[in-house]
């Protein structure tokens, strides 16, 4: 990997942070209604995401040019949780001191995505030691665990603790919301409730990428983890689509319908995921050509969202609007994975 190309790939998920605010700022400063200002919220925040994903970029492709230093190491993976930590600090006012509706259902979205945050986040912290991967590809398979051990035993719990926590949550809080608690009204749990289930089976996914990579810098990946963590990445997907799917088909209220909408997205968000997952399994101890050809992944979901987006833009319901907004910051999301796909697939040897 180049300068130039190193550039590029960090780049990238500011880039995509910049749009979905800039976006989710001029639905808050020039649309009306509760429903765009849900939106709007949304859109604000999933640029968070985008700064994380920005601090994995950098902590991986600096140790990939040799630029990598000890403020880079703490720095990155602070930044990181600084923003999680916002995030979920504005959720959390959002629910405790709202006097809106419509600031229920923004306040538990942001609340999840601050737990996404903090999942991407454990993935830049894990990966200030990325350098070790290819080393450990080298060796012979069966080879012993590096020792002294990358991490100490007390930080490599930690490192999969954080996100794991972050997950229980949102599942919990999901849980809550589902089961008609937490406040709100009927259809603000609906919508909630869903929409955060949909963000823990990302939190899950991105768990699943901590663990793999803690374990191939630790020389400790093994068979299970080759296709225990892309079974579960590509079911948990698979059913978040299917379940917005099973939304759109049955309830045709408007408000449901853009629940399915983004439940669709957020699934696309964790087949995004996967596509790490398999890049990882795929290159580990054996040739692969074909892993080139993962980073087109996240290409083909983000303009999945993008198509959609473009569809429900046309209609004339304010909620379905919504929908279309938030499509464009998973989108963005998206294709912000996409560069860190690509920066995965040079840092571990997957080219010829």
């Amino acid at each position: 990997m180049n300068h130039g190309i190193s550039v590029l790939f960090r780049a990238i998920p500011l880039l995509m942070g910049a749009v979905s605010a800039a976006l989710g700022g001029y639905v808050l400063a020039h649309s009306t209604g509760p429903s765009a200002r849900v939106a709007g919220l949304v859109l604000v925040f999933l640029a968070a995401v985008c700064l994380c994903l920005f601090a994995t970029a950098a902590t991986i492709v600096r140790q990939l040019i040799g630029r990598f230093t000890a403020l880079d190491r703490f720095g990155y993976p602070a930044f990181g949780f600084a923003v999680a930590g916002a995030a979920i600090g504005y959720g959390v006012c959002l629910l405790t001191e709202s006097r809106r509706p419509p600031d229920f259902v923004a306040g538990s979205a942001v609340l999840g995505i601050g737990l996404v945050c903090v999942c991407v986040s454990s993935v830049a912290a894990v990966s200030t030691r990325f350098a070790l991967i290819s080393e450990n590809a080298a060796l012979p398979e069966g080879s012993p665990p590096r020792s002294p051990a990358p991490f100490r035993p007390f930080a490599a719990r930690t490192l999969v603790a954080v996100p794991v926590l972050a997950t229980v949550v949102a599942a919990a809080w999901a849980t809550v919301l589902l089961a008609n608690g937490g406040g709100g009204d009927e259809a603000g749990r609906f919508t909630a409730g869903h929409v955060v289930v949909d963000l823990a089976i990302v939190c899950t996914c991105l768990v699943g990428l901590v663990v793999s990579l803690l374990r191939q810098i630790q020389n400790t990946y093994s068979r299970r983890d080759r296709i225990w963590w892309p079974v579960v990445a590509g079911t948990l997907g698979a059913m978040d689509i299917t379940g917005g799917l099973v939304v759109v088909a049955l309830d045709p209220r408007p408000t449901q319908l853009a629940t399915g909408y983004v439940q669709i997205g957020l699934g696309l968000i964790a087949w995004t995921v996967l596509g790490k997952l398999l890049l990882l399994a795929l290159v580990w101890r054996r040739d692969a050509p074909s892993a080139d050809r993962i980073p087109l992944i996240p290409i083909g979901t983000a303009l999945v969202c993008l198509f959609m987006s473009a569809f429900l833009f046309e209609s004339a319901d304010p909620d379905v609007i919504v929908a279309a907004g938030v499509l464009v910051g998973l989108g963005g999301v998206c294709f912000a994975l996409f560069s860190l796909s690509s920066i995965l697939e040079s840092g571990t040897g997957g080219r010829d």
